[in-house]
């Protein structure tokens, strides 16, 4: 791959004498693959000057990909002055991350509007095509991208791109997730460990290095990172090269060499070494393949776009909630996520003037003798004509049964009770018209006597015991896991008898793998929770601890009653060998010993 600057400044263009070494010029990078694929990071007013340049070396239009890390001026300005754009037969192609509320065609073309300038989007020559993106991954030509969400002010991706066996990331702007991180001494921890999986292995890492340690502390939540941070990431990732952009304004060349230089200073000696410069404008790159790499992303693991109509994000929800605890919840979500101020259908009111254009969805409340939402729901979706324009209609219940009884007729079902964290992340992707992928385990048929087992060994909410404590340390030593749990399932939480990796002595049900355990009373092995719909959007694995392996063993009594798990969970893919899974069956039987000797002992 070949790698090209035309903008290297943050925030604002600072074209001057004392920037003509590293230039004035804000955020952009060209990328070319051996193969001719033309990508484009970002379109601050360094795109200016590139898309000269590609009028000028092609006799015919141009076809090119842009991606856009997030919306701020300084990222987008370039666009209006972008000659390519305006060239008849040009084909184009911008991704920028989704949302919820409104496109990446209709953000940048905000800034042309008439107050602002005087030429509109519909003035481009060229077919642009937009792509609304979230977290995932996507192929361009032979290109593989992956995209995560970064930590700024402004919803933003970071890109790490694959191609002639070579890796490149772009990652700008990104602000450590723990302030102590930015003065690149501190052990890494939560989010920022994330940010270093992003980068790990990368040959080179073009990375937002606004500020320095001493000057962070007057800036937390601006959203840019530290030079040090970036160095400490880097390191820590593996990565062979580092270009540190998106320079300060108030940054001439000269404080740019110092901050090179001691950086350099610093990592002197580390192992593996990392190359560190700062990138200036006409710099170019080549990122040679490296000897025997595998392919390490794959395009066909997920999908990282969205193509959602943003005219619906724009309409009401509909509701029709009996339950004023209910009804409260769900009008807080709906304000949470950004949404229009949800409507209640009045009783009474035609449902035949309840189309899919006037609304983004329904909620629609069953729980008879209250709210008989199950008729009104029938009626909705009896009263639209097309098919292809339905409106979403999403049954809330408090019986798990009823779905069972009628799998397949409505959109989806939202049992009760619920969090508002739950009833958020389903109503975010309902109204983006996304799978989502977080199940609850249904409730089992044997529940109400389950519980009475568990109830009798009067062990929840008990203080730790060495007896158990040393099974859990035992299973994350010998399976080497940072997270042992024993996990007893209660009405509407799990209680840890026992834990070793997470600092909480218990989570919702609603969010517990153990619970799928309790339900199948069978072994739940999830070698990777991003590629299982049931486990990929829960909020263990996209917020802490960030579960990406689990093996759950049922707390299995001799009546056949399941009261919990034993389980081990890890931040990384994995698998359990026969024998590693000999190994967790025979500490859950310890377990269970334990937990008959507290049961004989209460009786």
């Amino acid at each position: 791959m070949q790698i090209r600057f035309w903008g290297t400044r943050g925030s604002i263009a600072k074209p001057g004498q004392s920037t003509v070494r590293y230039g004035g010029n804000t955020s952009c990078v060209e990328l070319r693959t051996d193969s001719g694929v033309l990508v484009v990071f970002d379109c601050g007013t360094g795109a200016h000057e590139l898309g000269r340049q590609l009028v000028k070396e092609h006799k015919s239009a141009t076809r090119g990909h842009i991606l856009i890390s997030h919306t701020h001026w300084d990222h987008i300005q370039g666009i209006p002055f972008f000659e390519p754009f305006f060239e008849p037969g040009g084909e184009w192609d911008i991704y920028g991350p989704k949302g919820l509320l409104q496109s990446i065609r209709e953000t940048l073309a905000g800034q042309m509007e008439h107050n602002y300038f005087p030429i509109s989007v519909e003035k481009f020559g060229a077919t642009i095509r937009y792509h609304d993106l979230v977290e995932g991954s996507f192929s361009i030509g032979d290109l593989q991208v992956v995209t995560q969400y970064l930590n700024h002010p402004a919803l933003t991706l970071g890109y790490k791109v694959e191609a002639d066996g070579a890796t490149m990331v772009y990652c700008c702007d990104h602000e450590p997730n723990v302030p102590a991180a930015a003065s690149g001494t501190s052990e890494i921890t939560g989010h920022d460990s994330r940010h270093v999986e992003f980068l790990a292995g990368a040959d080179l890492v073009v990375h937002d290095a606004q500020y320095t340690a001493q000057e962070y502390p007057a800036r937390i939540g601006w959203g840019h990172s530290t030079a040090e941070y970036v160095v400490r990431v880097c390191q820590a990732a593996g990565v062979k090269r580092v270009a540190l952009t998106h320079h300060d304004p108030l940054r001439d060349d000269d404080a740019v060499d110092r901050i090179i230089s001691e950086l350099r200073q610093r990592a002197a000696g580390a192992q593996p070494p990392l190359d560190i410069l700062a990138a200036a404008e006409g710099q170019v790159l080549h990122i040679d393949a490296a000897a025997g790499r595998a392919r390490t992303t794959r395009g066909e693991q997920f999908t990282a776009k969205a193509n959602v109509d943003a005219a619906t994000l724009r309409r009401p929800v509909l509701l029709h909630i009996a339950d004023a605890g209910l009804r409260r919840l769900l009008t807080e979500a709906i304000r949470l996520e950004g949404l229009p101020e949800a409507i209640e259908l009045r009783d009474g009111q035609p449902l035949d003037t309840i189309a899919a254009d006037r609304y983004s969805l329904a909620l629609i409340q069953h729980d008879l003798p209250v709210a008989d939402g199950l008729s009104i729901a029938r009626r909705i979706q009896e009263s639209q004509s097309d098919a292809l324009l339905r409106l979403p209609v999403v049954l809330v219940t408090a019986d798990p049964e009823l779905q069972t009884q009628h799998e397949g007729v409505f959109t989806d079902w939202l049992v009760s009770p619920f969090s508002l964290s739950y009833a958020r992340t389903k109503l975010r992707f309902w109204t983006l018209r996304l799978a989502c992928r977080w199940v609850r385990a249904r409730i089992p048929a044997n529940e109400a006597r389950r519980l009475e087992e568990l109830h009798k060994l009067a062990v929840l909410d008990t203080p730790a015991e060495a007896r158990f404590d040393r099974i859990t340390r035992i299973a994350a030593a010998t399976l080497d896991v940072p997270i042992a749990l024993i996990s007893l399932v209660d009405r509407d939480r799990q209680w840890f008898k026992s834990c070793v990796g997470i600092n909480v002595n218990e989570t919702p049900r609603e969010v517990a793998f153990c619970a799928h355990a309790v339900l199948l009373r069978a072994d739940v092995v999830v070698p990777d929770t991003l590629l299982d719909d049931r486990f990929a959007d829960n909020p263990l694995v996209v917020d802490g601890p960030r579960i990406r392996f689990y093996a759950g063993t049922p707390l299995q009594m001799a009546n056949g009653d399941c009261l919990g798990t034993l389980c081990v969970a890890d931040t990384r893919p994995r698998q359990l060998s026969a024998d590693e899974m000999t190994m967790l069956h025979d500490l859950r039987d310890m377990a269970l010993e334990q937990l008959t000797r507290t049961r004989a002992v209460a009786a």
